[in-house]
């Protein structure tokens, strides 16, 4: 079953029939069964539910708007209504109440605040606030829904602290998809003076999030500044919370607490399929696990095993780290010496998830030199870092004892500095040495391969002319056969090497299958595009003098832009795929089953779309795409952003403002479906077309073809032993660079 409540059947149909219904009531008016509160939006309802396959009756808050019954807050979690007798009103007092069978009280906000025209509000955000109807400030609350979550955290819902009153704002799961009442999972925030987000089984700390940075979390890469949410974190003395706000009001989004998985997910409802989609989920992986690897252990997720002591320590219990249990932690190899200053220091790690701040002391005022000079002083203490990174990192945290739950974070950690003893630290005139040693032996390479590299140039420089004309007399006379047949003009290698400077790379337009391809001007003033055969091409001189003879005889402004795609457009009439056994084209766009065996088909330009839209959407290209400690191509980087849910991190920048969320994220949905590893799983162009131009259901993707990267593809090409040409002897390229 799906992580999301679903109510469904159970839920009076006389609800969606309320044709007058309000978004709030006063005292003399109350809500039962068959009546509801619907905000003035329509954005969301509050009534009576029941469920999946329970009887018990709850007053909850689901989406108005949505198909997929979404409970968002339950009010009567704990103490469910036996049958149909439930009613909500504002009693005398001026208290929020519900009541069942013979008046009997089921839930009370405890409001304590008096009012003298006690008003009930369902709001735009969700919230159900009571309030004072003669109070011209509407945002003045007498109780709000929002102080007590239930588990899903809405934009705008604060999770924290009110430190004045001690109100914890905190999210517990259901106990499972029948029962609403409070499960064993749950999520706050955890009060010290370096607070951080929490989440926790039953008593036990279960994952933890880092200290607010100013910017985000050390441990959640996810509360990273993106197009999509905004994320605030408020430590002062009044409060302590964190919250999120949407950047486009049209997207709706929600967090809930998954009591089956024990994950809290991130999800973003997409119109087109009227479905949830998963954007985030948290833990993300085993080193997302409270303290897996004990004290000074670091958690990397692409090392075996993931648990690596800190540099300058080793396992305490060798015979039980090599397995895999790391909860006995690291020691120091060399011990400190606390009393002299002088032979203990800092070494720095950088890209952490910084330690459990449990024991830690925080100065916002302090520099990080000052943050030093405090921690040498304390015997106790053993690393300090930045409490905020941004504009180059202010503030001092300290953290006291060992330092446990560590994980590496290459692209979004912290950099923490870990108090060793001087041994472990190079010095200054050590490092001063390396530098100085590495700096010559620099030099000296340098000088070195400049000089054979001068000698090599000066060689090919030699030998380079008496090929060009070589190649030019083979060229000439291979096609001169064919001179009758030709509407264009012939030109000699001395005219076109003057039209291009020589070959100049300034001239040079971008580089195709057979090599780069120049601009030129002949000295008419005309300009032309030279094409250059490469002798590292995996294609040969007759597959050139074929485009050579291809394009004199198909005259069209638009040729050279269509080449390298359209391989259909080389089959008979009736002819719907083909065999080759020569291939020609650009690696990165070509659909697997033709650059490996060379077979085409009507769904090899399939493929070489999904690549094109997969480009404009990221502003990225397949080939040359390079992700940070990942041998993935676009295509594979695609892939998994789409498994994590996180398919819209894929987009642009610049299309941040202008793009429509649902759109963007059905082009993205599209394209993986036109990059299929099968040539039978990709969708035909109409079929494209279609979907693309409609919001039906669209089929879920399968691991697409190529996830590798450029260089691994060029391995498994160049190791092929066949040999590249298309059936009709029609080599196949593109002039324009990519």
């Amino acid at each position: 079953m799906n992580s999301f409540m679903f109510v469904g059947a159970n839920i009076l149909l006389l609800l969606s029939g309320f044709s007058n219904a309000s978004d709030s009531i006063t005292q003399s008016q109350t809500i039962s069964e068959g009546r509801a509160l619907v905000s003035a939006d329509g954005s969301f309802e509050l009534g009576f539910f029941s469920p999946g396959s329970s009887t018990n009756r709850y007053l909850g808050i689901w989406y108005k708007n949505i198909p997929v019954i979404t409970v968002i807050w339950v009010a009567n979690r704990n103490n469910p209504i036996k049958d149909l007798s439930g009613v909500l009103k504002i009693n005398t007092t001026g208290n929020l109440v519900l009541l069942s069978q013979n008046s009997s009280l089921v839930w009370s906000a405890n409001s304590t605040k008096q009012a003298l025209n006690p008003t009930l509000q369902l709001l735009e955000t969700g919230n159900l606030v009571l309030r004072d109807g003669n109070d011209g400030n509407s945002e003045n609350y007498l109780w709000q829904s929002f102080d007590y979550p239930c588990d899903t955290l809405l934009p705008g819902m604060k999770l924290g602290w009110d430190l004045k009153t001690g109100l914890d704002r905190r999210l517990s799961a259901w106990k499972n998809w029948d029962d609403p009442s409070p499960g064993d999972f749950t999520w706050g925030i955890e009060l010290h003076d370096n607070p951080e987000i929490v989440m926790w089984k039953g008593s036990k700390m279960y994952y933890r999030s880092g200290p607010w940075n100013g910017l985000g979390v050390s441990g959640a890469p996810e509360l990273k500044p993106n197009p999509v949410f905004r994320f605030n974190f408020v430590s002062n003395e009044n409060e302590v919370y964190y919250e999120y706000y949407l950047k486009d009001k049209s997207i709706i989004s929600r967090m809930v607490m998954n009591q089956t998985n024990y994950h809290r997910q991130r999800y973003i409802w997409i119109e087109a399929s009227s479905t949830w989609s998963l954007y985030a989920s948290v833990p993300r992986d085993n080193c997302d696990t409270y303290n897996l690897c004990g004290a000074y252990g670091n958690c990397i997720i692409s090392e075996s095993p993931v648990c690596q002591c800190l540099k300058g320590f080793q396992p305490k219990s060798q015979q039980t780290w090599n397995p895999t249990d790391w909860s006995q932690g690291c020691e120091r190899r060399t011990q400190l010496s606390c009393q002299d200053k002088e032979k203990d220091g800092f070494f720095k790690f950088v890209g952490l998830k910084l330690p459990d701040t449990t024991n830690s002391w925080v100065n916002k005022n302090m520099s990080l030199k000052e943050c030093r000079t405090e921690c040498l002083n304390n015997c106790s203490c053993m690393a300090y870092s930045n409490s905020d990174i941004r504009e180059g990192g202010s503030g001092c945290a300290i953290w006291y004892g060992d330092l446990i739950d560590i994980r590496q974070f290459s692209a979004a950690g912290q950099d923490l500095y870990v108090r060793m003893p001087a041994s472990e630290i190079e010095t200054k005139d050590e490092h001063k040495t390396k530098v100085i040693v590495i700096v010559v032996v620099a030099v000296v390479t340098a000088i070195v391969s400049g000089m054979l590299l001068i000698a090599y140039l000066m060689y090919k420089r030699r030998t380079k002319f008496r090929e060009n004309m070589e190649n030019n007399v083979i060229i000439d006379q291979s096609i001169g056969g064919h001179k009758e047949d030709m509407e264009l003009p012939i030109f000699d290698l001395a005219t076109i090497a003057k039209a291009t400077n020589n070959f100049s790379s300034n001239n040079k337009l971008g580089e195709g299958g057979f090599g780069p391809v120049y601009k030129g001007t002949l000295i008419d003033g005309q300009e032309i595009a030279v094409k250059r055969l490469s002798q590292s091409s995996g294609q040969g001189l007759n597959e050139f003098i074929n485009e050579v003879l291809l394009i004199a005889k198909l005259q069209h402004r638009n040729l050279v832009k269509l080449l390298d795609f359209g391989l259909a457009r080389t089959f008979e009439r009736n002819q719907i795929e083909g065999n080759t056994n020569r291939v020609v084209g650009t690696y990165g766009y070509m659909a697997p089953e033709y650059a490996i065996d060379g077979l085409f088909s009507v769904k090899s330009d399939v493929f070489s779309f999904g690549i094109l839209l997969l480009e404009i959407v990221s502003g990225k290209k397949n080939r040359g795409f390079y992700h940070l400690n990942q041998s993935l191509n676009l295509i594979g980087q695609a892939w998994k952003l789409w498994k994590e849910g996180r398919p819209l991190e894929l987009i642009d920048t610049c299309l941040e403002e202008s793009c429509t969320l649902p759109e963007i994220f059905r082009c993205i949905h599209v394209s993986l479906l036109c990059v299929q590893q099968h040539p039978e799983d990709r969708p035909n162009m109409s079929s494209v077309v279609m979907m693309l131009g409609s919001e039906s259901l669209l089929p879920e993707p399968k691991e697409p073809g190529f996830l590798i990267g450029k260089d691994s593809l060029d391995a498994t090409s160049s190791s092929s032993k066949q040999q590249l040409s298309s059936t009709n002897e029609i080599t196949i390229t593109r002039l324009e660079a990519r």
